[in-house]
């Protein structure tokens, strides 16, 4: 249950409120979204082919006449459901792996290298060699996402792990005969949870972009299947013509990834112990 403090911060940081009830409510929509869809987001009606914004459509209609509403509100399941589930993957192998570099040098060092390899590409182009080499598919975008986040979940477990092992408390249990895998269990795992929680927020907003550059150039969820991504890359040759097909959904990945980079910056304020929660 929150104390009075907690509520207080939150109270006088009304932004990262907001950004939080928009997250929140992202997410209900997009579990809802067979429910608050106005229709199907793969039916067409070629009677109503780039109906503009508000006529019976109230995000418009794309080439095929498919509702664009109903595919960015499925779209919020598809995008976020990915990014979540490849950042959670990312969190659990690099976060797992960054505690077991805390039992000694030589486990350090040799995760270390290993680490070292993923941080020498860059995060899209690693993601598009692996989707490239697996194929194309939700599954395929899951997999690349995990693969380019778990390296910096490792780093910044790992150097948590390493900074509460020198203090006194860890010196202490092992005078007491502790081993040290349930040292880091017991007594430094609950003493990271703070800057883990931060980079799960960045790395969300990140994982996001990356599923939605993935679609969009064809090696992510394919269509009809909608995400943000595969509709924005319909959307691409008609920017003239009909540009509201690529402006809704560019609209969702910002307001969802702003949200989560706002949220990223008021748990790390609200989870360091220097900050003020008068």
């Amino acid at each position: 249950m929150a104390d009075g403090r907690s509520i207080r911060w939150a109270l006088r940081r009304p932004l990262v409120t907001a950004a939080g009830v928009t997250l929140a409510g992202l997410v209900v929509v997009g579990a809802l979204a067979h429910v608050v869809a106005p229709s199907s987001p793969s039916a067409v009606d070629s009677s109503h082919v780039f109906s503009r914004p508000g006529d019976g459509h109230l995000f418009g209609t794309d080439r095929f006449g498919r509702d664009l509403l109903s595919r960015v509100l499925f779209g919020i399941r598809v995008s976020l459901g990915i990014a979540g589930a490849a950042i959670a993957a990312a969190l659990l192998t690099g976060g797992t792996l960054g505690m077991l570099a805390g039992l000694g040098r030589v486990a350090d060092q040799a995760l270390g290298r290993v680490m070292d390899v993923f941080f020498a590409f860059p995060p899209i182009l690693l993601a598009i060699g692996i989707a490239a080499v697996l194929g194309a598919g939700p599954g395929t975008a899951v997999v690349a996402i995990a693969v380019v986040y778990a390296p910096l979940f490792f780093r910044v477990v790992r150097g948590s792990v390493l900074a509460e092992s020198a203090q006194t408390y860890v010196e202490a249990a092992e005078a007491l005969g502790l081993g040290r895998l349930g040292i880091l269990s017991r007594h430094i795992l609950p003493n990271v949870i703070s800057p883990i929680v931060i980079q799960t927020a960045v790395c969300l907003s990140y994982g996001i972009l990356i599923e939605s550059a993935l679609s969009y150039l064809g090696v992510g969820v394919q269509p009809p299947t909608p995400s943000w991504g595969t509709i924005l890359n319909e959307g691409k040759e008609f920017l003239t013509l009909a540009p509201w097909v690529s402006l809704f959904p560019g609209a969702f990945i910002m307001l969802a990834v702003l949200a989560l980079n706002v949220l990223g910056d008021g748990l790390r304020d609200a989870l360091d112990p220097r900050s003020e929660m008068r």
